[in-house]
């Protein structure tokens, strides 16, 4: 099983809301540096998944897909609707859950 640098296997999968996170050995070549702390809009609520500790994180984008940074031992992922979530250091790629229709995928609004 790969693991990385705090031995935390990768593919460990986190769920908060319709945010989905997983763990990763490396950022995708070409991964450009985005500012800010918020994983993902609510367009329904206008609350935001987000990481509390501003300091303690870099998000990294790759075409549409986004990914998270944790550069110190842990920081804690918030949203108004949903327990808070510790995500120790590492890499991640984070996404939207998608909701299958037969004519489209459509992304799961909170």
């Amino acid at each position: 099983m790969n693991s990385d640098r705090n031995h935390t296997p990768t593919n460990t999968l986190y769920r908060h809301g319709d945010v989905l996170i997983r763990r990763i050995a490396t950022l995708p070549v070409g991964a450009q540096k985005r500012e800010g702390t918020t994983l993902a809009h609510g367009e329904v609520t206008g609350h935001s998944h987000r990481i509390q500790q501003s300091q303690a994180v870099q998000l990294w984008a790759h075409g549409n897909d986004l990914f998270l940074e944790i550069k110190e031992s842990s920081a804690t992922l918030i949203h108004e609707e949903h327990r808070v979530i510790e995500l120790p250091q590492g890499l991640y790629r984070v996404w939207k859950q998608r909701e299958y229709r037969p004519d489209a995928y459509i992304e799961v609004e909170d």
